[in-house]
């Protein structure tokens, strides 16, 4: 962040960003442009400074107690009667006044009033400053001051190891060197803070994530739910969890290049039987909609029980798909892609013909069902080796025309 810019209000704004709030409005509430935000985050790497990792501790002052004291000596108090205000102790207030007034005109009576001595010589932004400058203990990093260490690291990057795989694997390593110590968030910290003069941000390609940046962990009661009215996974019906019987679906999006196509996906839990949804033009809420409302309606009501989808946003529009197909609609819990098991390792088999990179929107309704079927008509070891047409249509008890339920056959 720039010198500008208060300590109490780079608190202020990791705190935000920790809460879920995003850069640009973060920036906006402590008074700055969104532009202003987005630099901070990246010039920070995405982590928050460790001296600010925490809202400004008991021990030391804020701007705002500052002001108060300033508005306490105004309003002729003493510095006891200031401090208890404050909640402080009358030294800290003394120790305060005696760093950032005139010597000359301030008197040391801690029990004085400050009425007849007006204006004082008291800036509670330029104590707050000289404040922000004395924190500042820049310490040089741990892996700039050890290069033997340093080149460990850095070979062990590139190599993909994680970071906690290196600092676990140097202590195996050199078991008699403690300069050769390292933690992992001291390594994230190099690879991400610029200005640490240890790592460049080159490795981050060999982490798992490939970021350059940290991604902020955010607290679970910060989280808002994208998608209004959604019902979790948890309330889902036992029958629908334990594949008793058919009808329950999963559904997810394929998506291309770019994510600017997609394909939708629904796998039937229980036969594995897969439906493929066109979306030619956008995969947006209304999109996905319409899509799944036309091809849904075209089963048998008995096959309409309940889909569980993850939390898209493409799902927004989960009441109006509900109501036209009968379906009950659950979601998810974030990041929990096991959830959907059978859909996911069905989109796994589905890149076999739909690969990652490639523009989606180019394959028509006709090859989405040819590629279905073939799916539908291949053995698969979880059914005995039946076929999901086969499985689906030995539930429904008519076996001799499978087309008629297997629209995609």
């Amino acid at each position: 962040m720039t010198a500008h810019v208060r300590r109490d209000q780079q608190r202020v704004f990791w705190r935000l960003i920790r809460q879920g709030c995003g850069r640009k409005e973060a920036a906006r509430r402590v008074g700055f442009s969104g532009e202003a935000g987005k630099r901070w985050f990246r010039e920070a790497g995405g982590m928050s400074p460790l001296s600010l990792v925490e809202p400004a501790s008991g021990r030391k002052l804020n701007i705002l107690e500052r002001e108060q004291i300033l508005a306490g000596m105004n309003a002729g108090r003493s510095i006891r009667q200031i401090a208890r205000e404050l909640g402080r102790q009358p030294s800290t207030v003394l120790r305060e006044l005696r760093r950032n007034m005139d010597h000359q005109r301030y008197r040391r009576r801690s029990t004085a009033g400050f009425a007849a001595q007006p204006p004082w010589n008291y800036s509670p932004h330029r104590a707050q400053l000289r404040a922000d400058r004395q924190a500042g203990r820049p310490k040089t990093a741990k892996l700039a001051a050890n290069p033997r260490l340093r080149d460990q690291v850095q070979d062990r990057l590139q190599h993909n190891h994680s970071p906690e795989q290196i600092a676990r694997r140097l202590v195996a390593d050199f078991p008699d060197d403690a300069e050769m110590r390292v933690s992992h968030e001291t390594i994230y910290q190099s690879l991400y803070v610029q200005g640490r003069g240890a790592l460049n941000r080159e490795p981050t390609r060999h982490l798992r994530t490939g970021r350059g940046v940290r991604k902020p962990h955010r607290r679970a009661a910060a989280r808002q739910p994208r998608i209004k009215d959604m019902v979790s996974i948890s309330d889902r019906p036992p029958e629908a969890e334990d594949r008793a019987v058919p009808g329950h679906w999963e559904g997810d999006l394929l998506v291309g290049k770019e994510s600017k196509s997609a394909i939708g996906t629904l796998v039937e839990r229980k036969t594995r039987f897969v439906l493929l949804l066109h979306l030619p033009d956008s995969h947006g809420p209304l999109a996905v909609q319409q899509a799944m409302i036309t091809k849904m309606s075209q089963l048998p009501e008995m096959l309409r029980q309940t889909l569980t989808w993850d939390q898209g946003i493409e799902m927004a529009n989960h009441a109006q798909i509900a109501a036209a197909t009968d379906l009950d609609i659950y979601f998810c819990d974030p990041h929990s892609p096991w959830q959907r098991g059978t859909n996911e390792n069905t989109n796994g088999l589905l890149r076999q013909y739909f690969p990652k990179g490639t523009d989606l929107s180019f394959w028509g309704p006709g090859y989405l069902d040819s590629v279905a079927a073939e799916l539908n008509n291949r053995p698969r070891k979880t059914l005995g080796w039946r076929t999901p047409a086969e499985a689906l249509d030995q539930l429904l008890s008519n076996p001799t025309n499978p087309p008629s339920v297997a629209m995609t056959a």
